[in-house]
């Protein structure tokens, strides 16, 4: 039976990121997918140019009219944007017997800022409702008040200071690491398992981070373990990026090629 797989997020035009980039992610990745929306953006791939919040009661109204009908097998939670929408998600989900697969949305690839400084409080707190987070180093910088993780030591301390907060698991994304290699850490209570991966000279890496936390969630939704949706999700990702050239949309950060398994076997 195909998995249904929940997003809540926000909508990127573009289609690099949000919620274009994870129903296409969840798609590929073999899920059905399904959408809460959080905020609508103006944006392109050179940056945000306004932000519309959704009101928090209408986000939980649509998560609501979802649980009533849908079986849903996980979630993906990304842009939340404000406290009152971290606690109107959270509560709105609250007894989901689903995992819940948590990309805590700070700051897009542009540099422009998608959570407010007042929520980071606030999704500090929701953690602990998460089955996994998936932070890049500035993000689990900015939730521990710390600076930015420089080596994978310091990844391993963080990894660990992140875990203290209560989630269940937590991947953290090394993609800003100097060198030329992008690896990742898987943490959970039981241990550290490192996904190694190569660096890609390339600027086709806008909504990376939706598009592996949605392929994450799919993979926990269709029962997979964590370490393997893991090590899953990251090769996804990883042949995302490198046949990103096949698209030519923009003239910045551009998008992966989130159904490169489709074209590569429609050319055959």
């Amino acid at each position: 039976m195909i998995s249904n797989i929940l997003s809540i997020a926000g909508s990127d035009p573009s289609g690099g990121a949000g919620i274009q980039a994870d129903i296409k992610a969840i798609s590929a990745n073999g899920g059905y997918a399904m959408a809460a929306i959080t905020a609508l953006t103006a944006q392109n791939t050179r940056g945000v140019s306004a932000v519309q919040m959704i009101e928090p009661a209408f986000v939980a109204e649509q998560i609501a009219a979802l649980r009533a009908d849908i079986r849903i097998d996980a979630v993906k939670i990304g842009m939340l944007g404000t406290s009152d929408m971290v606690s109107a998600v959270f509560a709105a989900l609250a007894g989901l017997d689903a995992p819940v697969v948590l990309d805590p949305v700070m700051v897009a690839k542009g540099g422009d800022r998608l959570l407010r400084a007042d929520a980071v409080a606030a999704l500090r707190d929701a953690l602990a409702q998460a089955s996994v987070i998936t932070p890049n180093l500035p993000e689990a910088a900015d939730l521990l008040g710390q600076d930015e993780a420089v080596s994978e030591t310091g990844m391993e301390e963080q990894a660990r200071a992140l875990l203290a907060l209560g989630p269940k698991a937590v991947l953290l994304k090394g993609g800003h690491l100097a060198g030329g290699a992008c690896p990742d850490l898987l943490a959970t209570a039981d241990g550290m398992l490192w996904l190694p991966g190569p660096r890609q000279a390339t600027q086709r890496t806008h909504g990376t981070g939706c598009t592996l936390s949605s392929a994450l969630a799919t993979r926990l939704g269709q029962g997979m373990p964590l370490s393997q949706a893991a090590s899953v999700a990251k090769a996804y990702v990883a042949r995302a990026i490198a046949t990103a050239d096949a698209l030519s949309v923009g003239q910045g950060h551009g998008p992966t090629h989130h159904f490169h398994a489709f074209f590569e076997g429609s050319t055959r």
